[in-house]
């Protein structure tokens, strides 16, 4: 396997993968943390800013190892990286819309408690194409273990649970949190596939080195 074959755009496009979940992970887990009303342990905190900002540094330096790999690339690849990133976007800009969509129409419905387990669907769901699309197979565990968190919560959790005379809102901690560990788990296991493909490319140019001086 030669250095071109694994260019610079596939390590970054991991590396994009890995910065989006360590920000909506720590999303999700500002969710949970706001679902404990007043109940925000510094320790929970710090966890989640500390975890995320440890798959941005990974994430930045899987960009910064991969300089040293050769963008070049044959016409049908840099198509193919144009319409994927094309297809991301819609992808996207869906999700962005049906979230907005489910927000107005719980505010409307004054079931905001709803919110966040649907958002968790949409979210879910929308790893299904992205799995298809980059050719991640962790993706579809992802988006299903979303999914089946949301449902379950939804189906079997009370909305809200008092704790020593503190209301704690259940949906949004349990679904807050168990989306955050999600969603940094698929982030360190796209992370360790990108740091495979740097070995790989570097492999594959000493290799490269060697047939060369023979």
């Amino acid at each position: 396997m030669s250095q071109t074959t694994i260019p610079r755009a596939a390590v970054r496009g991991t590396a994009s993968g890995v910065i989006f979940m360590a920000f909506f992970g720590t999303l999700w887990a500002g969710i949970g943390i706001r679902g404990m009303q007043g109940w925000e342990f510094p320790v929970f905190v710090t966890l989640s800013l500390l975890i995320g900002v440890v798959l941005f540094i990974s994430a930045f330096a899987l960009i910064k190892s991969s300089s040293q790999l050769s963008n070049e690339v044959i016409k049908e690849d840099r198509d193919c990286w144009r319409k994927k990133n094309r297809w991301f976007g819609i992808i996207f800009s869906l999700e962005g819309l049906l979230i907005a969509i489910a927000a107005f129409i719980c505010v409307s419905t004054n079931q905001l408690n709803l919110f966040v387990p649907v958002m968790a669907l949409i979210v879910g769901a929308h790893f299904f194409p992205l799995a298809s699309l980059f050719q991640v197979p962790i993706y579809y565990i992802t988006g299903t273990l979303l999914c089946l968190l949301a449902t379950i919560v939804m189906l079997t959790f009370p909305v809200k649970i008092i704790v020593s005379d503190h209301q704690i809102m259940a949906w949004w901690v349990s679904v807050g949190f168990g989306s955050a560990l999600i969603l940094w788990g698929t982030g360190v296991i796209v992370c360790l596939r990108g740091f495979r493909l740097l070995i790989m490319a570097r492999n594959g140019a000493e290799n490269n080195k060697v047939s060369t001086r023979l």
